[in-house]
């Protein structure tokens, strides 16, 4: 009798579900609550004080020269060199022979260019002295971004994802990563596409 309780048990417990959801997926233990994305981070212009804006600059002008001349073993070094893949050269190539496209109207415009060199805006919590750390860092990005015609005022990305170089745009942007080891500077950009 005690061996028929014993399987009673069992069968009753196999036949019944598990706490479950109406899909049938096991019920979690803890709720969990999905967080809400956060917002993409606004770009904003670097400062004219920034000890930051005058390497960005250098480097800006650098790549914008480069680009210009068409010339891939000028180029490519500063896109990533020998870590530049293949498909990668042939898409900045493909950007700078696109007559439409946003990179060839800012670089080879023969009307006025623009720069802009934008930087994520800093949360408005950090300390001064955390703003300092920031300023007197060895590492930081940014994004300059050229525009050709008009008066270069209000045309350029508001985040980081509206730096893609899509076909519609009236700017073209590169992402420029910079550090600092001991007194070489180094810096390597990267121009973003979306997917076709």
């Amino acid at each position: 009798m005690r061996a028929f309780l014993i399987s009673s048990a069992l069968v009753a417990a196999l036949a019944t579900p598990a706490l479950a959801t109406e899909t049938g997926a096991p019920t979690p233990l803890l709720s969990v609550e999905t967080e809400a994305p956060a917002p993409p981070a606004r770009l904003v212009p670097l400062a004219a004080d920034s000890a930051w804006t005058p390497r960005f600059a250098a480097a800006a002008d650098e790549l914008a020269a480069a680009l210009r001349s068409r010339d891939e073993a000028r180029w490519a070094p500063l896109l990533g060199g020998q870590w530049l893949a293949a498909a990668d050269r042939a898409r900045v190539a493909g950007l700078l022979r696109d007559g439409d496209g946003p990179l060839y109207h800012a670089l080879f415009s023969k009307g006025f260019r623009h720069r802009a060199i934008l930087g994520w805006s800093a949360p408005s919590s950090l300390s001064i002295d955390e703003r300092a750390a920031i300023e007197a860092g060895t590492e930081a990005e940014a994004l300059v971004c050229w525009s050709a015609g008009g008066d270069g005022i209000g045309v350029w990305p508001t985040t980081a994802a509206d730096a893609d170089n899509r076909a519609d745009r009236r700017y073209a942007c590169a992402r420029i990563a910079y550090s600092i080891r001991g007194n070489a500077p180094v810096w390597r950009a990267f121009i973003e596409q979306p997917p076709a």
